[in-house]
């Protein structure tokens, strides 16, 4: 008797694993297809953990997803302030107010590609009317210009020069009536325009597309000096400014440089 008692424990135990689920389907308890089916559930919920790589590194990085250095040098008559991505990086190191303020800069800064370049130059102005030393024998108006290049420091590349197709905007042109440069008050006779300058020009979402080109200028038309020659432009770089030496005195540049 506890033999036979034995085998059917067993086969109630049997029939237990095979009862109906309550749907007159049968219920098997595979443990393969129930692997199976937790795998599939989680990952189509998000929760399966697939160990893949993440891709992390953006373009223009190095191999290992840091961003490249640079350096700009920049000459400019009178003055210049340099920003990449909308952060300044540096500015003329001598006041606009200095005479004969013409000299160089050479500022680093780190950047993946693309990265935006904007500058902002200034020709010395006395006042609103353009004039500079008004009252003195050598009253005058003033004559810009701007160059610059942009240098990857680990390969010595030159990958950005200043040239006309840099965008433009002046904000500020004086005199408009050129005539009125040796007035005994040119602040009463010279008229002047100034446009407002645009809220984040300098960053490198910035639609520029309704702004000028840059005008290339001759060595001889701009006459630069006093730190330009201690730099050695690649051949390239070309001396900009906008339409007019003399009339336009604060211009914005910008430009977006590609790997």
């Amino acid at each position: 008797m506890t033999r036979f008692a034995g085998v059917l424990v067993s086969l109630a135990l049997l029939g237990a694993a095979c009862a109906s689920d309550g749907d007159g389907q049968t219920a098997v308890d595979d443990p393969v297809t129930a692997t199976t089916e937790v795998t599939a559930t989680a990952a189509a919920s998000g929760d399966a953990d697939t160990d893949a790589p993440e891709d992390t590194a953006s373009a223009g990085d190095d191999e290992d997803g840091a961003p490249l250095t640079f350096q700009i040098e920049v000459w400019a008559d009178n003055w210049m302030a340099v920003s990449v991505d909308g952060e300044l990086i540096g500015e003329d190191s001598v006041p606009i107010t200095t005479e004969r303020s013409f000299n160089a800069e050479t500022f680093t800064f780190e950047a993946a590609y693309p990265f935006t370049v904007a500058i902002e130059a200034k020709d010395f102005k006395e006042t609103d009317s353009g004039i500079e030393y008004i009252g003195e024998g050598n009253q005058q108006m003033g004559d810009g210009g701007l160059i610059a290049q942009v240098t990857d420091i680990a390969t010595g590349e030159v990958v950005a020069v200043t040239s006309g197709d840099w965008a433009t905007l002046v904000v500020h042109r004086a005199p408009l009536n050129k005539d009125c440069e040796k007035d005994a008050d040119p602040d009463a006779t010279c008229d002047f325009e100034i446009t407002e300058t645009p809220l984040d020009w300098v960053g490198a979402d910035y639609d520029d597309s309704a702004w000028a080109t840059a005008t290339e200028w001759s060595a001889g038309e701009v006459g630069p000096k006093d730190g330009y020659d201690e730099i050695r432009w690649d051949d390239a770089a070309r001396l900009i400014w906008g339409t007019d030496l003399e009339v336009d005195n604060t211009i914005l540049f910008r430009t977006t440089v590609d790997d």
